[in-house]
């Protein structure tokens, strides 16, 4: 069907021109594979540059990236050249994709370039193969922005029999875990930059391609696979690690994004700007850290799991109701900063609470430290067991506990979103007054959004305690370097999408990931933090991955680039899931 499209447009270009836009394509497909070429030559002769690039016939580090940048050029210039069995590629088009493929294989290898002569003190470093790599990855993009725009309407694709299709969502699923485990498992920041230049102009390509769209209208065609394959594929996390290095930044991770998403009912969903949500978090923790048997505790009670999880939820649950109560009554600018002032408040009173300023129930600076490990039914979260001849970790023994709280989050979210409370949260962040007129009690509302986005983190922050074994309250300001703080959650709300699931998991994933693998960055972390944000907000206001209705706000003019399947997320379509 693809194929039959691209040639049917090229017959609609003159003779001349459709040859020269055929050269091209090949051109394309010919630089492309000779990136391919160029990463099985040495780049540099000293192994002193990390990933060791002085082997010839064996590609490692930064030269696997460009070596899968450049096998999706060729195989993305093969369809455009309607080669049979390649057109469902690119169901929208091949040239947006070809573009951004050739600028992130380009960004790649010139960075390992630079990398080299920066670190090793001059170009001199370089060895032909990483001139040869030079020049070879700047040949597609010379050529792919000298194509004609083949964008096209999407078209629904052939039929194929229920397994296939359920096996293309499980292996997409597969592909995408491998991609995010890659990432979590990169051993130096050279590699983790390379990687966030590759895959981010990838995923880009693929949703220029359609591709995306394509897949998002599967998964919400086949809603329990969906779910089921996002579970096992998160699950198998923890089997390909073998130490708790990388498993603390997964559960981390998670972490992270429960709050995010705790935080975007209040945001996304409700419309209210909190600024000290992260307070909330503090309180689940703090209350966990106190009950937890602990001896730097000032209550000598040690509750269960279970129990200690239900009172963290419960107190934050009261606070929330207790700082919405005299305060949801204000809208926009004013809310905004009184919940900043509480978030600081919160802070400022547990660092008070050291015997000597105020009571002594917190030891103020010091914090809580030794919280023990979580116990339940006899299972210690602290020790090493072995499921399936595989050894997990303490830390892996938390990422699935968090990975089953993450999806009770979501079941909320997404129960409530599509609830007729739900419903009149985004009548209230539409247009309140409106709302109001229709009959909506908008206090009562907002109210309701307020204490369950606040129950929803105290549950995060009542495995955190646990997980990082001592509470502080650094560990819970508005902004600084290390999330979660205040100022990254919302972050990660407004650069994942607002009102959708996936796009806080995306943001959480990213804010977390990219501070915890370039500390060598340091206090420039929040500039280069700003500088995409500030980017991010005039090229996509609406979210990497957004929902219908900002994309048509924020893009009146514009084609979407994904089919009009009324997905609520345009992204893997997760979130029509429920997952």
């Amino acid at each position: 069907m693809t194929t039959d499209t691209t040639k049917t447009a090229d017959a609609a270009i003159p003779a001349d021109s459709a040859s020269r836009v055929t050269a091209l394509r090949w051109l394309t497909a010919v630089g492309g594979l000779a990136t391919i070429v160029s990463t099985f030559l040495s780049w540099t002769y000293t192994s002193k540059f990390p990933g060791d690039l002085t082997v010839y016939g064996y590609p490692g580090g930064l030269q696997v990236l460009t070596l899968v940048m450049g096998l999706v050029i060729v195989l993305y210039a093969l369809a455009s050249l309607g080669i049979k069995g390649l057109g469902w590629l690119a169901p929208a088009g091949t040239t947006k994709a070809l573009k951004l493929l050739a600028l992130g294989a380009f960004g790649t290898t010139w960075f390992a370039v630079i990398a080299i002569a920066v670190e090793l003190g001059g170009v001199i470093n370089l060895e032909p193969g990483g001139y040869v790599a030079a020049v070879a990855s700047a040949i597609p993009v010379a050529t792919a922005f000298m194509l004609p725009d083949d964008s096209r309407e999407v078209s629904r694709p052939k039929a194929l029999p229920s397994w296939a299709e359920i096996l293309i969502i499980v292996g997409s699923f597969g592909v995408g875990m491998y991609v995010i485990t890659y990432g979590i498992d990169t051993e130096y920041a050279e590699l983790f930059t390379g990687y966030l230049i590759a895959a981010g102009f990838a995923v880009a390509g693929l949703f220029k391609a359609g591709l995306v769209g394509r897949l998002s209208a599967l998964t919400a065609k086949y809603r329990q696979v969906t779910l089921i394959a996002a579970f096992v594929a998160a699950a198998a996390f923890p089997f390909t690690q073998n130490t708790d290095t990388y498993t603390l930044i997964a559960v981390n991770i998670l972490i992270f994004a429960t709050v995010a998403l705790g935080l975007n009912i209040v945001v996304g969903l409700a419309g209210l700007l909190d600024l000290g949500y992260v307070a909330f978090l503090g309180v689940g923790a703090y209350t966990a850290a106190l009950v937890s048997g602990t001896t730097a505790s000032a209550f000598d009670v040690q509750f269960p799991f279970w129990a200690a999880v239900l009172t963290g939820a419960a107190v934050s649950l009261i606070f929330g109701v207790v700082i919405g109560a005299p305060t949801l009554r204000l809208r926009g600018d004013y809310l905004a900063i009184v919940t900043l002032g509480f978030g600081e408040i919160f802070r400022i009173t547990v660092g008070n609470l050291d015997g000597v300023s105020g009571p002594q129930i917190t030891n103020g600076p010091n914090g809580i430290p030794n919280i023990p490990d979580l116990v339940f039914f006899g299972f210690n979260f602290g020790e090493p067991h072995t499921v399936l001849g595989f050894e997990l970790g303490s830390y892996a023994n938390y990422y699935l506990l968090m990975l089953l709280a993450m999806i009770l989050v979501i079941l909320v979210f997404s129960r409530a979103g599509s609830s007729r409370i739900g419903r009149a949260w985004v009548a209230i962040r539409e247009d309140e007054t409106a709302a109001t007129a229709m009959g909506i009690n908008g206090f009562r509302v907002k109210l309701i959004a307020f204490a369950l986005g606040a129950t929803l983190a105290g549950l995060a922050g009542t495995v955190q305690a646990h997980v990082q074994h001592t509470v502080v309250p650094e560990m819970y300001q508005f902004a600084g370097p290390v999330p979660p703080n205040s100022a990254f959650l919302l972050a990660a709300v407004i650069l994942g999408g607002m009102g959708t699931i996936s796009g806080p998991l995306v943001g959480a994933t990213l804010l977390y990931m990219i501070p915890a693998k370039l500390q060598f960055l340091q206090d420039y972390q929040l500039l280069g933090f700003g500088i995409a944000l500030i980017l991010l907000m005039r090229f996509r206001p609406e979210g990497l991955i957004a929902n219908r209705r900002a994309q048509l706000e924020f893009h009146e003019t514009d084609q979407l680039d994904v089919p009009d399947k009324g997905l609520p997320d345009s992204g893997v379509g997760i979130a029509k899931a429920g997952a």
